[in-house]
């Protein structure tokens, strides 16, 4: 249950659960209470996967104490941003956090696989070759333009133990420069054309037989080529 509330009683300061962290997860988003329960029960040699929504990647107070804690200890293994919507009960996107215990290292491999997704009728699916990918490059932690970054613990540190994904792998790509120069030429030759055929059509109207029941719909339509204003 993404963000549900606990109580947060002091007494959990105590609990081998929590302790070591110092802070408890707020009561209105016990998120981390789950992800610390998991975490403690996790084997020595284990691997944790746990699906939460965003805002325990960035959040303040107590959770951004806790998050601080677990990348100091090297547990944060992996963030993967997932697509909206593709979970029953609720369309908000949400994230996949990897941890382990015992890890040599402190860097963390995010991929961001929020448009990795068929859309159906109600509900976004992750595909098997959509889950190949994500896996692959999860066992092969590198780097991949606009998708995936191992960032050093250092580099999570410059950012305040902020672990937003758009912090890490920039999915921004940049739109081709508009020529003003070749739009201006085109402007232009538009405008000529509809000169020329204003010019046609003023010519059609002057061999037009100019009967009186016709004169008031011909100086109209002189009017109305000619911008509105009288000669």
């Amino acid at each position: 249950p993404y963000s549900a509330k606990w109580s947060a009683a002091d007494k959990f300061l105590s609990d081998p659960r929590f302790e070591r962290f110092g802070k408890l997860a707020p009561k209105s988003k016990a998120d981390f209470a789950f992800l610390l329960h998991g975490f403690y029960h996790l084997k020595e040699s284990g691997t944790m996967g746990i699906v939460l929504p965003h805002g325990v990647l960035f959040r303040g107070a107590a959770e951004g104490t806790i998050r601080q804690s677990l990348l100091e200890m090297g547990a944060i293994d992996a963030v993967i941003g997932l697509p909206a919507n593709i979970f029953f009960g609720t369309s908000i996107p949400t994230t996949v956090i990897i941890l382990k215990k015992n890890r040599s290292r402190r860097d963390v491999l995010f991929i961001d696989a929020s448009q990795d997704f068929e859309k159906q009728k109600n509900q976004n699916v992750l595909l098997d070759e959509h889950i190949d990918k994500i896996v692959s490059i999860y066992k092969k932690r590198e780097d991949i333009e606009r998708y995936a970054h191992v960032a050093s613990f250092d580099e999570i540190q410059e950012n305040d133990f902020n672990l937003n994904i758009p912090r890490y792998v920039d999915t921004f790509e940049e739109e081709e420069p508009v020529d003003l120069v070749a739009v201006n030429t085109n402007l232009l030759k538009i405008n000529e054309e509809l000169v020329q055929q204003e010019q046609v059509l003023l010519s059609l109207i002057n061999d037009f037989s100019e009967s009186e029941e016709n004169q008031a719909l011909i100086d109209s339509m002189r009017l109305l080529l000619r911008g509105g204003h009288d000669e």
